[in-house]
């Protein structure tokens, strides 16, 4: 999304008065310019992205989950269904894997932690200009250790034997984190990290993040 042609836009849906200010103003300060909509409930947002929101315009949503008329998730499946240009992120204070997952399977693109992350907001946001997902930290671990009980048992697609920790980097990689971010999720060193990347282009004959992206979607890992 570049704000050269057309102005960048972006709205939030927030219920408390404090947070969505916060929230209005990490936008600002992080993509100085934004054009910033805020909506207190799933109705004012609803009626927002149905007559002003044409589905051709790409904006950032940034969502919360417990609303006075209803879920957040609401607002994401419109986006997902009738706005697709929209990138849907979750600002909430649920980090349980019924709303994380819930919230990606409606077409979330991101998952922040207001309650305390609220701080950091744009520092993850500024992740969606490099193509990466806005995660907490604590969420992409949650989410590294579901995916890797789910494929701790399953059989490799070319019989190459990876380990637990291997599966961790690989699928932040997978998913766009930079080294050093991956480092940040696992709490790890740059350097250890590095040296699983290294270990991880050997075993899957690969030299290229790019082509390491695909041997995470290959195992089902993004």
């Amino acid at each position: 999304m570049s704000g050269s042609a057309e102005q960048r836009l972006a709205f939030v849906v927030e219920d408390l008065p404090g947070t969505r200010a916060a929230l209005v103003a990490a936008l600002r300060e992080t993509f100085p310019g934004i054009e910033v909509h805020a909506f207190a409930d799933v109705a004012g947002a609803r009626a927002w992205i149905m007559a002003e929101l044409p589905p051709e315009r790409a904006a950032i949503a940034l969502v919360d989950l417990a609303l006075p008329d209803g879920s957040g998730i609401d607002i994401i499946r419109l986006l997902a269904a009738e706005r697709p240009r929209a990138i849907a992120i979750v600002a909430t204070i649920f980090e349980d894997d019924g709303h994380l997952f819930e919230a990606l399977g409606a077409g979330a693109q991101g998952y922040l932690l207001k309650d305390r992350d609220l701080d950091q907001i744009g520092r993850f946001l500024r992740r969606i200009d490099d193509g990466e997902p806005p995660l907490s930290p604590s969420i992409a671990r949650r989410m590294l250790g579901h995916f890797r009980g789910q494929g701790a048992d399953a059989p490799q697609p070319d019989g190459i034997t990876l380990t637990p920790r291997e599966i961790d980097v690989l699928q932040l990689i997978g998913r766009g984190l930079r080294v050093a971010e991956a480092a940040e999720v696992l709490g790890l060193t740059v350097h250890t990290v590095a040296g699983y990347v290294k270990t991880l282009y050997r075993k899957l004959h690969v030299s290229s993040r790019a082509e390491a992206a695909l041997e995470a979607a290959k195992r089902g890992l993004v």
